[in-house]
């Protein structure tokens, strides 16, 4: 599926720093050994040649700022602090609805979603107590976004969410709802532990926090999005996020607009790496544990020397959840979805980090893998280089 939207939208080699790289400068710099891009990133994007995995783009060893301390970052995001981070492939876009249909094809898999809710995971989230509901209460669903009819006190996210019976990866919405004809889009409704199943099948895994973040950028050194600074440069929408100029988030009446959904993988353009919707479209899950302050214990922790290759909190820290106890399970999410808005979350930004219930699927969430595979050979990057 993805060769064919690469055929339609075919990959400009982008070498831009100032001057053309020549073939051999650029292959000096994607050595395993090089640790700082240049200005701008030469997009390698492999296509299952020359030992090179299939639709995932090189994203070269480096370091980088993480985080963020922009008036536009939360609270979570602060402060930036150094990074350093080995190279590896990402897959270009999510995972799709056609690419999670071969794999339960091939294996039966069941997700979280399909199966009967088990309290031994759900009661960690609720506060002490709470007694376990009934086996009628526990049935397979997911939770779904159902907006609202008017607009209301946006401190209450269980206002415009709900968990629904029957709402799957195959069913989105609910058991009304289907993804026929929408196998390029990103895959939603997964659970931390699908995205791990689906890896071991795939032979890929989960991204680090860091790599998601460094990936994210594209090259670009504290941009505010992963295009740049500017949100709409020349007037054009570069992320699939709320429009706030079509309704007031969460707000779904047909006079007051909303959100659209989901649209396919490669609806924007893709950054300096070759990574499309890496910001917009479908939250994205990444390996590491969640804690509030994990970025201000690392850069203490850092001492303006880059950290290595980390690999996230030993254990989740998350108060700011009414009713979750502060030390529940999470997992870290990225990139922000179609429900992300001015308003909300602003979680279009690549240093926007959010927490999940790792056994909660949603139908805003979806992910994409990574593999440790070696650097491309000197003789596709100069081959990738020679067709710009």
């Amino acid at each position: 599926m993805l060769t064919k939207l690469f055929r339609r939208r075919r990959l400009t080699v982008v070498v831009i720093a100032g001057v053309l790289l020549a073939a051999a400068g650029a292959t000096a710099w994607y050595r395993a050994g090089a640790v700082v891009p240049p200005a701008a990133p030469l997009i390698i994007i492999g296509d299952g040649t020359a030992a090179t995995p299939k639709d995932m783009a090189w994203i070269p060893p480096g370091v980088f700022q993480m985080g963020s301390d922009s008036k536009l970052a939360q609270r979570n995001e602060k402060p930036a602090y150094p990074v350093r981070v080995d190279g590896f492939w990402m897959d270009v876009t999510h995972i799709t609805n056609d690419q999670f249909a071969e794999f339960v094809r091939q294996t039966a898999y069941q997700t979280t979603a399909e199966l009967k809710p088990d309290w031994d995971t759900i009661r960690v989230q609720l506060p002490p107590g709470i007694p376990k509901p009934s086996d009628e209460v526990l049935v397979p669903g997911a939770m779904v976004f159902v907006g609202t009819s008017a607009p209301v006190n946006l401190s209450d996210y269980s206002q415009w969410w709900r968990y629904v019976p029957g709402a799957n990866w195959r069913h989105p919405q609910g058991p009304g709802s289907t993804i026929e004809g929408m196998g390029e889009h990103p895959v939603v409704q997964v659970s931390y532990a699908d995205v791990q199943a689906y890896a071991q099948w795939a032979g890929k895994r989960m991204p680090t926090e860091a790599e998601w973040e460094y990936a994210a950028r594209g090259g670009l050194e504290q941009a505010t999005y992963v295009w740049g600074d500017e949100l709409m440069p020349d007037g054009k929408p570069m992320a699939n996020y709320w429009d706030t100029g079509q309704g007031t988030f969460p707000v779904v009446s047909p006079q007051a607009g909303g959100a659209a959904g989901t649209l396919p993988v490669m609806s924007f353009p893709a950054n300096g790496y070759g990574l499309y919707d890496m910001t917009g479209n479908a939250w994205q899950w990444v390996a590491d544990r969640y804690r509030v302050d994990y970025f201000a214990q690392q850069a203490v922790a850092a001492r303006s020397q880059p950290i290595d290759n980390p690999l996230g909190p030993e254990q989740s820290y998350d108060p700011s959840d009414p009713g979750v106890p502060s030390d529940a399970p999470k997992r870290v999410i990225r990139g922000g979805s179609f429900l992300c808005n001015e308003s909300y979350c602003l979680a279009y930004r690549p240093s926007a980090r959010q927490a999940a219930d790792p056994y909660s699927p949603m139908s805003h969430v979806g992910f994409r893998l990574v593999q440790d595979a070696p650097p491309p050979s000197d003789k596709f990057v100069a081959l990738a280089a020679s067709r710009h």
